[in-house]
């Protein structure tokens, strides 16, 4: 059937799936420098004042889910279900495969096969929080097995509220988003000056991770009401990247959180404003959109190629032998790391995502649309 004339091309975000992509290669060199010495080090101390990136990676997250899924969630019978199967199906299985390959190296550890200098990584007691995606939800003291996992337990918590934010918004328009993301940030800085959060700043709570992310995914929540309304026509991409390099600067530099926050926040609202009044001005990120698609698979593999390429192999067997620099060795991990998420999206997260979303959908066959599927 042919397309109406007035019908929408598909938008496209380009800046903010660069941007996420950038983010999640950073804290993948963040964790692999961290076996090095020297300058590695140095790098690993300068990486680590750019982790506010965190922030953004919720806020694009919260962007994206509630430009795509607020008119239709709970429009009609079935779409929060099928929106959270179609999330499951999207994220738990490379997360489960990555959970099991530390539910291995855990019991070789208990086992007294390999040697950890974290063995309380491997605590069993708290797999199940693992299993369930609640390890970032306030119930483990560290983090644990695959330890990035926190990021998807926090944003599994965001799906699972997202009628919240619907719900505001649909009641209160952009104030009631606003209040709802006040409130939210009002009740972490209390937890966090009392003591119930057991950080000294909600910005950095990991094992309270999913509180910080509702926060930045409401923040998302309301920039990407502002830009669908928003009637400014704002064509030029540079504004969204000269924000976005005074937020690394901001960072680099160590200013306050919330004025970074600030920062983050508004290179998000430009970028997205430009790319809906000129798509094609990001036309030159093209080349990196197969990549940018795979971010979640790099953030999740890297700790597996962490640990038996740096943890194993450049620990054991590689530095003692003096066989290659550091430099290189990273250098050489990092299309590794990029390749293998490329495979498993392509091999298995696709295949996999489609036999769960496909069951579902015959399950619930006539019941409702089947609302688009976020990639």
């Amino acid at each position: 059937m042919p397309q109406k004339a007035d019908a929408k091309p598909k938008q496209h975000f380009r800046i903010l799936e660069f941007w996420r992509l950038a983010a999640a290669l950073l804290v993948m060199i963040f964790h692999f420098v961290e076996y090095g010495t020297g300058a590695a080090l140095v790098l690993g101390d300068l990486l680590h004042r750019l982790l506010p990136l965190m922030e953004m990676f919720f806020m694009i997250s919260g962007f994206l889910i509630m430009l795509r899924y607020s008119d239709t969630l709970l429009a009609q019978p079935g779409s929060y279900r099928s929106f959270l199967v179609r999330r499951v199906a999207r994220l738990y299985p490379l997360y489960l495969v990555t959970l099991l390959f530390f539910v291995a190296v855990g019991l070789a550890v208990q086992l007294g096969i390999v040697t950890s200098s974290d063995p309380a990584r491997y605590d069993f007691v708290v797999l199940p929080a693992n299993i369930l995606l609640v390890q970032g939800w306030g119930f483990t003291d560290i983090l644990t097995f695959n330890y990035v996992g926190w990021t998807l337990s926090a944003e599994w918590f965001c799906y699972l509220a997202l009628p919240v934010f619907v719900v505001a918004f649909q009641f209160g328009g952009k104030t009631g988003l606003v209040l709802l993301a006040a409130v939210t940030i009002g009740l972490l800085e209390l937890g966090s000056r009392s003591g119930l959060v057991p950080f000294d700043n909600w910005m950095t709570t990991d094992t309270w991770g999913a509180y910080r992310a509702f926060a930045d995914f409401g923040l998302g929540a309301l920039l990407a009401v502002a830009v669908r309304d928003s009637k400014l026509q704002l064509r030029s991409h540079l504004p969204a990247w000269l924000v976005f390099g005074g937020a690394v600067l901001a960072m680099m530099t160590l200013q306050n959180g919330y004025f970074v926050l600030a920062l983050l926040g508004l290179s998000v609202f430009l970028a997205a404003l430009a790319e809906r009044n000129n798509p094609r001005g990001s036309e030159f990120l093209i080349p990196f959109g197969g990549v940018g698609k795979v971010s979640f698979g790099i953030y999740l593999i890297h700790p597996v190629v962490g640990t038996v390429a740096f943890a194993l192999l450049w620990r054991k067997f590689i530095e003692p032998l003096d066989m290659i620099s550091f430099a290189v060795y990273l250098a050489l991990s990092l299309p590794l790391v990029v390749g293998l998420a490329l495979l498993s999206a392509r091999y298995f997260e696709a295949p996999v995502s489609r036999l769960i979303v496909g069951y579902h959908d015959r399950r619930w066959a006539g019941s409702r649309r089947p609302i688009p599927q976020f990639g």
